[in-house]
């Protein structure tokens, strides 16, 4: 069974979500990045302000191996985006869920129909 930082929450996607206060900090999980191979582009169809709605695409990760979307986990407004991965997509293999971040999600109500790491792991388990 795969460990998962017990400090996040996840989506059936692969993504996980780091929340504090009212911004959610977004990247994609080591078992999407073990799926994906190397990362070698990261897109981002947005910018600072942008509004991002639960469930709609908000850029793309290009892989040796595929193109796969990026899926919002929450509504809210972008309020930071890390730009290091332009230069740097390997971050993202190198460091999913510390350098390898994606998007800062500033939301308005509560956060609510994530995993916690008990479920998320059952769902990759689940295959």
């Amino acid at each position: 069974m795969a460990n998962f930082p017990s400090d996040l929450l996840y989506t059936k996607d692969h993504e996980w979500a780091r929340v504090d206060g009212n911004k959610v900090r977004v990247g994609i999980t080591q078992h999407a990045v073990d799926q994906l191979g190397d990362i070698t582009l990261v897109n981002f169809d947005l910018k600072v302000g942008s509004t991002l709605t639960e469930g709609a695409a908000f850029g793309t990760v290009e892989s040796v191996k595929a193109v796969s979307d990026l899926f919002a986990p929450l509504s809210g407004t972008i309020v930071e985006i890390n730009s290091a991965l332009d230069a740097s997509p390997e971050l993202i293999n190198d460091s999913p869920y510390d350098k390898g971040w994606m998007v800062v999600i500033e939301v308005s109500g509560a956060v609510s129909g994530l995993m916690d790491p008990a479920a998320y792991s059952a769902h990759v388990e689940a295959g």
